[in-house]
């Protein structure tokens, strides 16, 4: 599993990182606070507070590819 720091500061950073998401064959959960929800759910990523980075976790070995796109996405 890899774990990473991200900022989604605008509805094009969040569309692009639910697409990519559900590209992935592995899960994808995102947590702010005290909230966890499956990263693919475009509803459930704008229910989080977005004012901060949210912890996004990879659950799969072997995901650094898919971890720098996601990067990519939130700058």
């Amino acid at each position: 599993m890899q774990t990473l720091q991200v900022q989604l500061t605008s509805i094009e950073a969040v569309r692009k990182f639910v697409e990519l998401a559900n590209l992935c064959d592995f899960d994808v959960t995102v947590s702010s606070g005290k909230y966890r929800i499956d990263g693919k759910s475009i509803m459930g990523i704008f229910s989080l507070d977005l004012t901060k980075p949210v912890k996004v976790e990879l659950e799969a070995d072997h995901v650094e590819e898919f971890a720098k796109k996601f990067q990519e996405i939130a700058r």
